[in-house]
Parts: structure tokens; C-alpha cells; sequence
């Protein structure tokens, strides 16, 4: 998909927003990293340098997945997605957290943090209770 494409997407997606909705875009099939580098190097009239290509141009060094890192992106924390008018937009039905207890809750642990008294354990325990489908590693 092009950027101009991803874009009007997202321009209709929020046309159709009453507030407060999640929309999932259908942006295509996925694309290799690896294959995109590739016809990249290509398409800038270069070559890639590999075993097959010892006088290639540039390199491709593919370094493995850092901390943080995600090999697949979870598109939905939960499955209830349903149908709009546009095809490649579908409207996701997620819970939400009541705000004047989510709010108390922040403030409970920024005063904790403020004052030294908080840990990684009390932010652990917080994400548990309001983050749905949280695991700890």
C-alpha cells in the first residue's frame, strides 16, 4: 500500500468516527523487511553485496530483534471487530476504563514514585489489573 492510500484510508476512518472508536485499517499483505531493502537497493539502480554478489553495492545486515522489539504487531487486544461501509476499514469494539478510577490510580502511583515509596512492582501490579491481556514476561 502507498502512503497516499494509507492516508485516505485514515481520512475516512475518521469521518466515520462518532468518538471514541478503534478502526482497523486492512493495509495489504505484509511485506518482508528483507524483500523491501532488496527491490529498494534495486530500484536506486544499486545492487545488494551477499555471498551470491561479492561486488554488490550495499550491504543488507540483518541484525536480529533488539529489546522491546516485536517480530508480529498485534493488531487487537481482543477479536470483536465488525464491518463499516468501507471495505478495507473495520471498527473494533474495545473495553474501556472508567477514567475517575484510572485517574485515582495514576495519581496513587506518581505519589509513590514522587516520594520513593514506588517500584517496578507496584507499576507490574497496576498494568495487571488495567492493561487487559498484560503478561509479564
Amino acid at each position: 500500500m502507498t502512503i497516499p492510500e494509507a492516508v485516505q484510508l485514515v481520512i475516512q476512518a475518521g469521518a466515520m468516527a462518532r468518538g471514541g472508536e478503534v478502526f482497523v485499517l486492512d493495509m495489504g499483505e505484509p511485506v518482508k523487511i528483507l524483500d523491501l531493502a532488496t527491490k529498494m537497493v534495486r530500484l536506486s539502480g544499486l545492487t545488494v553485496r551477499d555471498n551470491t554478489n561479492p561486488q554488490g553495492d550495499i550491504v543488507i545486515d540483518v541484525t536480529g530483534l533488539r529489546p522491546g522489539e516485536k517480530l508480529y504487531e498485534e493488531l487487537l487486544i481482543g477479536g470483536d471487530v465488525s464491518a463499516t461501509e468501507h471495505p478495507r476499514i473495520m471498527r473494533a469494539r474495545e473495553g474501556t476504563a472508567d477514567w475517575k478510577r484510572l485517574e485515582q490510580e495514576l495519581e496513587s502511583l506518581d505519589k509513590a514514585m514522587q516520594e520513593g515509596a514506588g517500584s517496578a512492582v507496584d507499576v507490574r501490579e497496576t498494568l495487571a489489573r488495567w492493561v487487559a491481556g498484560y503478561r509479564e514476561n
